[in-house]
């Protein structure tokens, strides 16, 4: 009787990975809620010591600061060209250029900085007019009204009175106008200097869409959402980020579409960048997101200006950074991610089964090694008989665990996806494959790895590859080697466990107070027309129900 009990009681292996399929959940947890506690209890210290008056010291010399005044432009030539000298003419590429005002006997300065102006703009409609023309009827004495109604033929001019903006703006690449006599400076013409032309998107390219792209010029990629189509709703914020080196950045939404609490909410996360020097939309994405610790991506990126107006017309928010292509749209879904323009612009009927292709190869992708591993380790008798006799025999002769094997293998691919994208473009794609075909085969004859898996690893990097989003396609290579640590240690249970543990934590995240994964959870059928299947356009009637838009119909 006790043998028959004995033989119903699970081996220690077994219990063990029960054990672990507990206490490891648990642990995460606990763990999770420890650093955000840690985080938040730094927060709210620094939040308590920013809100803490200054120090005696402190607080006057930021009274020093505030009521020290600002320097004018006094009118004197002389001194006010001393000035400007002093402050940015030790800088190599400022150039200041005197002459005379022919008519007026008045004499003048250009101040500009190499390369970032329009010269024949420049040497036209300045300095030809105000050296060599003049009118008949021109007053007696030079004023800037004069100068701007009557006599420069420009649709850009400024006057500027206070010297420390006139340095700024001179930093920044205008060309700045000084007349002795005047008491304000003439910005003229805007910044222009060499500038990358419009070409096709390099990391969103399509078989059929437009080919235009964004570029690092903040101007030229608010024009080309102008250029998309006429539409008197569409409004663009401009904001200064940056404390050091200052950078203007652009939100751009539809204004009877998008949902006020949503653009208030961006506004605000904005207004508190607080940072030296934004390099990229990249640094605006790591502040503003909800969750830092999540290795989801919370706002989607695009050099697309058809994919962002898109984006606007369903209610999201677009943030655009001049130095950049890459524009952000916020809030967004994982659904969106898997997402391309080209669904839209073929019929319904194939543009959902890429679509599906995409989610098929998005799993594979993530979960390929890690199923392998639990296969292969621990459960063989779940695979056929006649495939699982195959695979044991091309594993003959190996001498590394299933688990080290496939490591071998993904690190490799990951090296030589990282070469190829590093190397000059004529080599960098025969490198990968010839450095893929060269080391697999090797690997192979060498009897360091089996021929099944070299087929595992090359169909989970291929799928890799099939994400419109190279941004998600990174966190899905991260998190494919915490699920192979997981199948190695727990064997189907750990997998099966990494997968819900995914689950859970997308199901917890939120873009800008927006579901993760919605419309999966919480259920919205309505916006099921547009996740797995794209639905016909003539069916898609509403905008998504999760963005809580004023006009919720696509069609008046």
């Amino acid at each position: 009787m006790w043998s028959k009990i004995v033989s119903f009681i699970p081996s220690w292996i077994t219990l063990f990975q029960a054990a672990l399929a507990l206490i490891i959940p648990l642990g995460i947890y606990y763990i999770n809620t420890l650093i955000y506690s840690f985080v938040g209890s730094k927060g709210a210290k620094s939040k308590h010591s920013s809100d803490r008056p200054l120090s005696d010291e402190n607080n006057e010399g930021h009274a020093d600061q505030q009521h020290e005044p600002r320097s004018k432009i006094i009118g004197n030539y002389d001194a006010d060209l001393k000035s400007l000298q002093a402050a940015i003419g030790e800088n190599s590429d400022v150039h200041f250029r005197e002459f005379m005002v022919k008519k007026f006997h008045a004499r003048s300065v250009l101040i500009f900085i190499e390369g970032m102006q329009d010269e024949e703009l420049i040497n036209k409609q300045v300095l030809q007019v105000l050296m060599f023309e003049g009118q008949q009827d021109q007053p007696e004495s030079i004023s800037n009204s004069f100068i701007k109604e009557s006599l420069m033929p420009l649709t850009q001019i400024s006057e500027v009175a206070d010297m420390e903006e006139l340095h700024e703006f001179i930093l920044l690449g205008y060309t700045a106008l000084l007349i002795e006599g005047m008491k304000e400076v003439l910005l003229v013409g805007s910044p222009n200097g060499s500038v990358r032309s419009v070409n096709e998107p390099t990391s969103e390219a399509l078989l059929r869409g437009p080919r235009i792209g964004f570029t690092e010029v903040l101007s030229e990629n608010t024009s080309m959402l102008r250029r998309q189509g006429l539409n008197k709703n569409l409004e663009m914020k401009k904001f200064q980020v940056g404390s050091r080196i200052k950078k203007d950045l652009v939100i751009a939404y539809i204004k009877d579409i998008v949902n006020p609490e949503l653009l208030q909410e961006v506004k605000n996360r904005i207004s508190k960048i607080d940072m030296d020097f934004l390099a990229e939309s990249g640094y605006i994405e790591q502040l503003i997101e909800d969750n830092y610790l999540s290795p989801f991506q919370q706002a989607h990126n695009t050099e697309r200006p058809d994919r962002v107006i898109s984006a606007l017309l369903e209610g999201r928010i677009a943030i655009l950074l001049d130095g950049t292509p890459f524009a952000l749209i916020v809030p967004v879904t994982f659904s969106m991610l898997l997402q391309s323009p080209e669904d839209y612009y073929d019929r319904w009927i194939p543009g959902t089964l890429l679509r599906l292709l995409r989610f098929i190869g998005a799993f594979i992708a993530l979960m390929g090694p890690a199923l392998y591993i639990s296969f292969i380790s621990f459960h063989p008798g779940l695979i056929p008989t006649r495939l699982v006799i195959s695979i044991i025999e091309t594993r003959q002769g190996v001498p590394f665990p299933s688990v080290i094997e496939v490591m071998i293998l993904e690190i490799s691919i990951e090296i030589l996806r990282e070469a190829g994208i590093r190397l000059p473009k004529p080599i960098g794609p025969a490198m990968g494959i010839v450095g893929g075909l060269v080391i697999g085969d090797a690997a192979v004859n060498a009897g360091i790895v089996s021929p099944f898996l070299v087929i595992v690893v090359s169909v989970t990097a291929i799928s890799s590859f099939s994400i419109p989003t190279y941004s998600a396609g990174i966190t899905l290579r991260l998190l494919r080697f915490a699920g192979m640590l997981f199948a190695a240690i727990l064997g189907m249970f750990g997998t099966i466990l990494f997968f819900l543990l995914i689950c859970i934590h997308l199901t917890k995240l939120k873009s800008f107070g927006v579901p993760y994964i919605t419309p999966f959870t919480p259920i919205r059928l309505k916006d099921w027309k547009d996740l797995f299947i794209r639905a016909p356009l003539s069916l898609m009637k509403r905008r998504p129900v999760m963005m809580k838009t004023q006009q919720s119909k696509r069609r008046s």
